[in-house]
């Protein structure tokens, strides 16, 4: 058993939370025009880059757009884009499932590399979002994951010291960096890890 007393729940959102899926998108694609959705994920895999600079708020969403327009040779509008970009997302029922239980006892917040599409397009929609006292999101801090600054952000709005937070997410890099900085974290693999990870620290009983 782990002997520890938290105040702060903090969830990744995107595979934890809202498992997502590319291939969705990019078989909408392929339906357009064929291979299209193929040559969209090359070229978006290779300018990775430009989505973690979309994703830090540091280029404006319709830069974003007009770029990966280009990707696709101009065969959609940009909300038609935006639309295909963030019908991606599904709920892991089984995790949301635990946030009204954990809202009784805990401070809730989220914290994720996301970007302002698909926080309109994709997952704004999402009535679980309700159980969290703030949403800490890259685009609007304009800090991503594994920068520490944006951790530091949960911080500042949980007013709480590093060891009151309890992480969870399913990047292990980003674990370790909440971890350096004083927190209890966890690496998510499944419900069922989940369950076990929280009740091991009292967390749920």
């Amino acid at each position: 058993m782990i002997s520890q007393n938290f105040s702060a729940i903090v969830f990744d959102l995107g595979n934890v939370l809202i498992p997502f899926d590319y291939t969705i998108a990019i078989n909408k694609l392929n339906q357009i025009e064929p291979n299209l959705g193929n040559r969209f994920i090359d070229y978006y895999n290779s300018n990775y880059l430009i989505h973690r600079d979309f994703e830090k708020g540091i280029i404006s969403e319709s830069d974003f757009i007009n770029a990966m327009l280009k990707a696709v040779n101009n065969k959609i509008d940009g909300e038609t884009f935006c639309r295909l970009f963030s019908d991606i997302f599904t709920v892991n029922e089984d995790v949301v499932s635990l946030l009204p239980i954990l809202k009784k006892d805990y401070k809730l917040f989220l914290l994720s590399n996301t970007n302002s599409i698909h926080q309109k397009y994709g997952w704004q929609i999402y009535e679980f979002l309700k159980y969290f006292d703030k949403l800490i999101l890259s685009h609007e801090v304009q800090s991503i994951k594994p920068d520490k600054k944006i951790y530091l952000e949960v911080e500042k709005a949980s007013g709480l010291p590093p060891e009151d937070h309890f992480y969870i997410d399913d990047i292990d890099e980003y674990v370790n960096v909440a971890k350096n900085l004083g927190w209890d974290a966890v690496q998510f693999v499944n419900f069922e890890k989940l369950l076990s990870d929280i009740k091991v620290r009292n967390i749920l009983y």
